[in-house]
């Protein structure tokens, strides 16, 4: 009796051992990926709100944060995976200093017809007539997300469409929804604004879209999906699975496009109600907002990377000289990407 006992206590034992190692053997790899909570965050929520990275075997976490700049200390230590960054000054310092913080892929781009980044002016401004053209750029206070983005390198090809330096303008730095008050308030006179922050000065009547930076810097690459040497290196499987359901959720987006603007499909209204979501925004709100242009295979825009890697040396806000675009760059999860999903084939 006790060796039955004995027997049916080993066995009860021992599947739950199997069972614990099953469990443990199918749970999702957690992914912390930073967001700016802004429409250049779609391939997240899309690839989320679809399953695309539960099916990718990825528990995803998001982190808030006021710019992309900020997330690429937390990128380099490693209490965050993903990050979303433009090509600024951080990126280019950090591999200077051997912290290994790598741009996997587009995120967002101006493209022809592309109206998601402007030149925000304040509507008195406009209307009083102390802002016509680029030449009255010079001595206005413009906000920033932060010192050293690439939006910076963007506003000196407006200055010079003036005739005007870099140093012609006063710069602020502060979050997108802090730029928002800021207009209402009259702290700031401009800002290289991006949507669907534009769309809502517009609409509160403190901002007017001057002009898209498709008029002085074509094919802007306005961001970058950014990964941390302890996801890309410690975690290459995990790091692959995550780009192909943010390839995934991409190309729905770029579905959801036409010319620019919001295509009218059941897809695209999916996409929409995503945003919205995700945002806290009404739909129509979405809808009136310009989306951004993005890859639909994920490559970057290299030769806007090194037109601001060129302003940055320019400034003195980057030293090292042996630091180059290819240095930060590793386009081989995207590439591994597109081989498993196949090459993009546009909606109908």
């Amino acid at each position: 009796m006790r060796s039955a006992y004995a027997f049916i206590t080993l066995g009860i034992s021992g599947l739950c051992g199997f069972l614990a190692s099953v469990s443990l053997a199918s749970a999702a790899d957690v992914v912390k990926a930073g967001f700016t909570r802004n429409t250049g965050d779609v391939g997240f929520f899309v690839a989320d709100e679809r399953g695309y990275f539960k099916q990718e075997g990825i528990e995803f976490q998001q982190i808030y944060f006021d710019s992309g700049a900020r997330m690429i200390v937390p990128l380099g230590t490693g209490d965050l995976d993903v990050g979303s960054a433009p090509a600024n000054v951080g990126l280019y310092n950090a591999a200077a200093r051997k912290i290994d913080v790598r741009v996997v892929a587009d995120r967002g781009r101006t493209a022809k017809n592309n109206m998601y980044q402007t030149v925000m002016i304040r509507k008195d401004l406009i209307e009083s007539g102390r802002f016509k053209d680029y030449r009255d750029l010079k001595g206005l206070k413009f906000a920033f997300t932060a010192p050293g983005v690439s939006s910076l390198s963007v506003f000196n090809e407006a200055l010079k469409k003036g005739g005007l330096t870099f140093a012609d303008a006063e710069k602020a730095f502060m979050g997108y929804p802090q730029q928002v008050v800021a207009f209402q308030n009259k702290a700031v006179d401009g800002s290289m604004m991006i949507e669907p922050f534009g769309t809502a000065l517009v609409d509160m009547g403190s901002g007017v879209r001057f002009a898209p930076t498709e008029d002085f810097y074509p094919d802007d690459q306005i961001s970058m999906i950014v990964y941390g040497d302890r996801l890309a290196k410690d975690r290459p499987e995990v790091a692959r699975r995550f780009m192909k359901a943010y390839v995934r959720a991409i190309r729905d987006f770029n579905d959801a496009l036409d010319n620019g603007r919001w295509r009218n499909t059941p897809k695209a209204d999916e996409v929409v109600r995503i945003l919205a979501r995700r945002l806290e925004l009404k739909e129509e709100q979405i809808r009136r907002a310009y989306p951004h242009a993005v890859d639909p295979d994920g490559r970057v825009n290299t030769d806007s990377m090194r037109k601001d890697l060129a302003f940055f040396r320019q400034i003195g806000d980057v030293a090292d000289p042996t630091v180059t675009v290819e240095t930060i760059l590793d386009e081989s999860f995207v590439l591994t990407a597109v081989r498993d999903l196949g090459p993009y084939r546009p909606a109908p």
